[in-house]
């Protein structure tokens, strides 16, 4: 086969998410006086490191970064709480993870373990994943290509098959000499995934 492993992005990609992250930060920075319209957290957020962002908010309303940066922990705890509530992973998204296994998996994200992995736990598909990678342990973020450089190197592949749905994390798939496709919502992934694989 062409591919040796397919490698996930998490947010946007295996579970609708980000309407969750948008509502998370909304709560953090109203007191601040920051206005994040939905169309400008998709257009300049989606993708980019928590960090990269905050520090562009702040320079751009002029807000001391360390103040606003002091809230990140919050923004964590509310997301994880609220994901944990209702975990935003179709069905159909579910029932894919569980039965695919013509190849190993991996997941590779930006968001930190302690976001992720008590989502995929809840979900009871964590163990699906043999390798992954996530934003807490890498020194470069998307769109550098150490995650998923770090990702093949821990699943022990040369050619995986990349499915991201921003564009950091295309330009971090793609810069590591890896294919990848362009997710637009969850609930394609299995037919892309179908497609992909028939073609190869």
């Amino acid at each position: 086969m062409k591919y040796d492993a397919i490698l996930f992005d998490f947010d946007g990609t295996l579970v609708d998410s980000e309407p969750i992250h948008y509502e998370c930060w909304q709560e953090v920075l109203t007191p601040f006086g920051i206005e994040l319209t939905w169309d400008e957290y998709a257009r300049n957020c989606i993708g980019v490191s928590d960090r990269a962002m905050i520090q562009q908010l702040a320079s751009e309303v002029g807000v001391d970064f360390d103040a606003l940066y002091a809230q990140y922990p919050r923004k964590k705890e509310l997301l994880r709480d609220r994901m944990l509530a209702a975990p935003p992973m179709t069905d159909l998204v579910r029932d894919f993870l569980l039965g695919f296994d013509q190849l190993p998996m991996g997941l590779v994200t930006s968001s930190y373990r302690i976001e992720v992995e008590p989502v995929l736990e809840a979900l009871s598909v964590k163990h699906r994943f043999v390798a992954s990678v996530f934003g807490d342990e890498v020194k470069n973020l998307k769109p550098h290509p150490e995650p998923y450089l770090l990702a093949a190197e821990r699943l022990g592949v040369k050619r995986p098959l990349v499915f991201e749905d921003s564009e950091a994390g295309l330009a971090s798939a793609t810069s590591a000499g890896f294919t990848a496709i362009r997710v637009e919502r969850p609930t394609d992934l299995p037919s892309l995934l179908e497609a992909t694989l028939w073609l190869a």
